[in-house]
């Protein structure tokens, strides 16, 4: 669905992107995490073709979103950070205003629908100034559902919510995947990355690891103390499950294991601060 093949963006003398490759397939969960200033932003503005690339190829249907921004539009739905919408404005209109954007058949239905979806019908009247943040964000997130598109961009769409509400966020999201739209989510939130399929970590415009969450964390390090016969001994293993069988077979007589595993937060903030350990 989303291609990204050495893509450069520069603003004058700084460098946002640098030599940035990825794809994301059909229906995946694809996040990007990474600091502030990552690059992550700019690479979401990219795909929508509000930010055109200093150098490299992007392609979301195998098509440019710059050269071809209405065919694209039409198939992307997009969740800005901070909501765009028109605070004095109700619910229903808003999502009503970027339906009509899209020129769509049953434009009411269209919108009974997402607000159903975001469960916010009984709120659906009323102007959105007087919204919790939590509230803007589902209004927000309804707008970029209306025209049912088959990629999904969104920057950091928990920001600021409470965790029930990040964990209905979530609901939706899976929902959404399973049914085959494809998603890329940028986020800073650690325990969010277990909802995707795939992570790019990134740093300065980077993409310094590209993988499966599972594959990220077995990138940190385990360290162990074991206790025998009065001393305490240590050691730091890459491979935990195969190396600490081999540990052990030199304390047959421990009295006392302890484990620390690194955490996925402590692997990715490793990379970002440009620790690796492999």
């Amino acid at each position: 669905m989303i291609t990204v093949e050495n893509l450069h963006k520069r603003f004058g003398q700084v460098v946002a992107l640098q030599g940035v490759s990825l794809t994301v397939d059909s229906g995946e969960i694809f996040g990007l995490m990474g600091a502030n200033g990552a690059g992550k932003t700019t690479m979401i503005r990219v795909l929508i073709g509000a930010t055109r690339p200093t150098e490299g190829r992007v392609s979301v249907f195998s098509l440019n979103p710059m050269t071809h921004a209405r065919q694209v539009r039409k198939q992307i739905g997009y969740m800005p950070q901070a909501p765009a919408l028109y605070e004095d404005l109700s619910a229903r209109a808003n999502i009503r205003f970027f339906a009509r954007a899209h020129e769509l058949d049953n434009l009411e239905d269209r919108v009974d629908e997402v607000l159903d979806f975001v469960d916010l019908r009984e709120r659906q009247h009323d102007a959105v100034y007087g919204f919790s943040g939590g509230m803007k964000q589902r209004v927000s997130l309804a707008c970029a559902l209306v025209h049912r598109p088959k990629v999904l961009l969104l920057d950091e769409p928990t920001a600021g919510v409470d965790p029930k509400l990040r964990e209905t966020f979530w609901q939706h999201f899976r929902q959404l995947a399973a049914e085959g739209v494809t998603i890329l989510v940028s986020t800073h939130q650690m325990d969010e990355a277990f909802h995707c399929n795939r992570l790019a970590i990134m740093r300065a415009g980077q993409v310094l690891v590209s993988d499966t969450p599972q594959k990220v964390m077995e990138r940190g390090q385990t360290r162990v103390k074991i206790q025998q016969s009065g001393a305490t001994h240590e050691a730091t293993l890459q491979n935990y499950p195969t190396e600490l069988p081999a540990l052990m077979q030199y304390y047959p007589q421990a009295e006392r294991i302890d484990i620390q595993q690194d955490t996925l937060e402590d692997v990715v903030l490793s990379l970002i601060r440009g620790v690796d350990h492999d």
